[in-house]
């Protein structure tokens, strides 16, 4: 028999066994009848390896005597015992024990050890970077295997990474001086991770009783994220009319792209931005873009599953506009004052800024600036007639023009240098007139106002209004008509007035005296002497017809003396208008006491109203302990 026929049957004892024979590790039997199933299919494995180990013997004496080898072809094995080889080789050829021996035995170990399986690695797969390290982990706490392989398989072929074993470890070529295996928990710890080093890693754990524990799991090197770059396919764009691409290539592997505005993640809506993503590059779509969809600063992220790179920060220059265009203030006064610091101001949203031009009534003015001012508009011999005025802005990029609302106007001069004329001569009640005459020197008069101490001075059958009532006659002055006169000339952009007193002489008018007309000895003495008069009156006083030194309004003496009573003669006099008045006052001194008249006849109310309440009082102080004293009953 060839060696190849018995590989194959091995090989399929091997593969079918397990279906009928495998006993699980990891989970212990919950019921009798579990048992049972566990010891028949644990008794079946240990005849078929009884069979297979005498079949060993016989083929091993078998093919001894052929000395044939086997085969090239490689399988699952092969590829185990090509591990072996230079651990068990060494000491199974002193025993006349050749090649195919050895080969023979480890698969019949392999078998053995599909009985008792268990989870030796981690699911996968663990991504690494290129040109870094990485350590691919097992699940096994403490290591009790003679022999730990890891083989690696790029899907097409399967090659051997390392073994540890008594002797040592042992490494591929490829893989010489780039691996390391933990010897206590088996972990294959590879370095300076190379691209071909992606792949498939399995593992087989050979204890000392030959039970075999296998494992597989997925190694992905990853390139390193690098170069992320955004390109425009414009320098610059025009709102609502431009489309802007933004392209954003990056090196690297398994690359995932996102794009934000600042830290604002930038969401396609599938029409007017959309987004398409590449291997190795990504594209931001803005259809009619806007001001806002690239203010930025926008950030291109490439990332896979263990880097993250992010792109200098990107802005591209939309331009726009111009917007609405304004006119600062909207609403001006009817009216602007000549020679004021009145302007109108342009404004309007636009990149690149706006340039102005101003019109007055639709003809344009010699103003570029956005702000117009009163002296540029009184330079063109403008505003002295209400008229309109309006500008227009201009985007030099995007070529578009754009008209603010007009604005309507007229510029007035100011009233100034206000004056009042009126009599210089001196004036005499029931004697004079007067006429007042209110001017300005410049500016334009729409009202005029004229006011008396600060109330309006109503026309009469004495006062009159003429010439538009720039003058008032008065005819026949009173003493009333003393006082201010006050002119207000007003227009819409200012108010200006003159203030002129009149002084209308009269008087003095009938004299009185104030005072007692009895007084008890020493008690004080005070007369007042009072006249209406313009200029003010002065004051002579007489006593019992003669002269006294007293010139003043007020006789004043401190104490009273029986010698003071008689006859007071006041006399006022008007040096203006040479008129006087003469009064009289008596006046009484007595002896002390004998003005007391007793009390008042408040005094005595009060008296009697407090009398009155106290007794009200003591009644109901009475009437309260009677209640408070328990009476005793008579029964």
């Amino acid at each position: 028999m060839h060696l190849f026929p018995l590989k194959s049957l091995l090989l399929l004892l091997f593969f079918t066994a397990p279906a009928t024979t495998f006993v699980p590790t990891s989970a212990p039997p919950e019921t009798t009848e579990q048992c049972i199933g566990y010891l028949v299919a644990l008794t079946v494995c240990a005849v078929v390896i009884t069979i297979l180990l005498a079949g060993y013997l016989f083929f091993y004496k078998w093919m001894k005597n052929k000395r044939s080898r086997p085969s090239n072809g490689r399988n699952v094995e092969q590829q185990v015992l090509q591990q072996f080889r230079l651990f068990v080789l060494g000491r199974l050829e002193p025993s006349g024990m050749d090649l195919f021996a050895l080969k023979s035995l480890l698969l019949l170990f392999l078998f053995v050890g599909r009985c008792a399986a268990q989870d030796v690695l981690p699911p996968g797969p663990v991504d690494a970077i290129l040109g870094r390290n990485v350590t691919l982990k097992t699940l096994i706490d403490k290591s009790e295997y003679s022999f730990i392989i890891w083989n690696h398989s790029d899907g097409k072929e399967q090659d051997n990474v390392a073994t540890l074993g008594p002797s040592g470890l042992k490494v591929n070529e490829r893989f010489e001086g780039r691996v390391s295996i933990n010897a206590t928990n088996g972990y294959l710890s590879l370095f300076s991770l190379k691209s071909e080093d992606s792949g498939d890693y399995s593992i087989n754990l050979i204890a000392a009783d030959g039970t075999t524990s296998t494992g597989e799991i997925k190694l992905q090197v990853l390139e390193p994220v690098s170069d992320v770059l955004i390109k425009p396919n414009m320098p610059e764009a025009i709102e609502h009319n431009s489309t802007v691409v933004l392209n954003c290539s990056a090196k690297g592997s398994f690359l995932k792209f996102t794009w934000t505005n600042g830290t604002m993640p930038i969401v396609a809506d599938g029409k007017r931005v959309t987004l398409k993503t590449e291997e190795a590059s990504s594209s931001l779509t803005f259809a009619g873009v806007l001001r806002t969809d690239l203010v930025g600063p926008i950030y291109c992220t490439a990332a896979n599953a263990l880097e993250t790179e992010k792109s200098a920060p990107f802005n591209l220059t939309v331009y726009y506009g111009p917007d609405e265009v304004t006119v600062s203030p909207a609403k001006p006064p009817q009216y602007i004052r000549a020679k004021s610091d009145f302007n109108l101001t342009c404004s309007t949203r636009s990149s690149p800024p706006a340039t102005f031009q101003w019109y007055h009534k639709e003809t344009l003015m010699e103003a570029m600036d956005p702000v117009l001012t009163l002296q540029i508009i009184e330079k063109h011999g403008l505003g002295k007639e209400m008229g309109s005025y309006m500008c227009k802005a201009k985007n030099a990029k995007t070529e578009r023009v754009a008209s603010s609302p007009a604005v309507t106007f007229a510029v007035m001069e100011a009233i100034s240098g206000v004056k009042i004329t009126g009599p210089t001569e001196v004036l005499f009640a029931g004697n004079s007139t007067a006429n007042l005459t209110c001017q300005a020197t410049a500016g334009t008069v729409k009202t005029k106002t004229w006011l008396k101490d600060g109330k309006p001075l109503m026309a009469s059958t004495r006062v009159v209004y003429y010439n538009n009532m720039s003058s008032v006659f008065i005819n026949m002055l009173q003493k009333e008509d003393n006082g201010e006169y006050k002119c207000q000339l007003s227009n819409p952009v200012n108010t200006d007035g003159a203030s002129y007193k009149m002084v209308v002489n009269y008087g003095p008018e009938q004299a009185v005296v104030r005072g007692e007309e009895a007084v008890e000895v020493n008690d004080p003495i005070k007369l007042t002497c009072a006249a209406m008069s313009v200029p003010a009156a002065t004051y002579t006083w007489k006593f019992n017809g003669t002269e006294t030194k007293i010139t003043t309004a007020d006789y004043i003496i401190e104490k009273a003396a029986y010698k003071n009573t008689g006859t007071y003669t006041c006399q006022a006099s008007n040096s203006v208008t040479g008129k006087s008045s003469t009064t009289t006052h008596n006046l009484s001194v007595k002896e002390e006491g004998a003005l007391d008249e007793g009390l008042s006849d408040g005094a005595i109310a009060g008296i009697v109203i407090a009398v009155l309440v106290a007794l009200g009082a003591a009644i109901g102080l009475i009437f309260y302990c009677r209640q408070k004293v328990p009476v005793e009953s008579p029964y």
